[in-house]
């Protein structure tokens, strides 16, 4: 059985301003290889009026009751019910990122997007990277990727290995920002 090894996540940007969070994903997309690219998305919601936009754009998504308490996705039962719900959907497709964000209102939640690979870096001595740890996730109405720390701004993380933790602060370069926190490993 082959371990699984979770990416380190850096944040290179916060701000009040999604659109300029989202400009700077596009610009990091821009320099990716995006082979293979989808986005993950998750969100912890307390009101009907989130879910039920959610629900139709991701019909298939896996929730969860929070706090401890009993009902999910897995066992059939309704999440109006068991407000407030995190929900979580893999491997769709760019498109739904708008739609997304339309719906959360000041829901806490992250987009992240899953590519090929992160390009040579030889200023810092790294070849191109491979698929594991090349993500970008952005933050929504929260600080932290476990979505644990509500925020009125937000925040973009870049994703590398932890061996290559260089990269991190390089990929920030190229983008004209800079790390502002410290490496973290993502929770998966």
């Amino acid at each position: 059985m082959a371990a699984m090894s979770n990416s380190y996540a850096q944040p290179i940007l916060r701000t009040a301003d999604l659109s300029e969070c989202l400009r700077v994903v596009e610009r990091l997309l821009r320099i990716a290889d995006l082979r293979d690219l989808e986005v993950d998305f998750e969100v912890l919601i307390s009101s009907a009026h989130v879910l039920t936009p959610l629900l139709k754009l991701f019909p298939d998504a896996e929730w969860w009751a929070e706090g401890g308490r009993s009902g999910s996705s897995a066992k059939g039962d309704d999440p109006l019910t068991h407000l407030p719900v995190r929900l979580r959907s893999w491997a769709a497709p760019v498109e739904d990122v708008g739609p997304f964000l339309d719906a959360l209102g000041g829901s806490p939640a992250t987009v992240r997007w899953d590519f090929m690979g992160w390009p040579e870096a030889p200023e810092v001595g790294l070849g191109a990277g491979g698929a594991r740890g090349a993500f970008v996730t952005l933050c929504v109405n929260v600080r932290d990727l476990e979505l644990e720390e509500p925020a009125t701004d937000h925040t973009v993380f870049v994703h590398v290995k932890q061996i290559e933790a260089e990269r991190a602060p390089w990929l920030a370069g190229q983008v004209g920002q800079q790390v502002i926190g410290d490496l973290v490993m993502a929770p998966y």
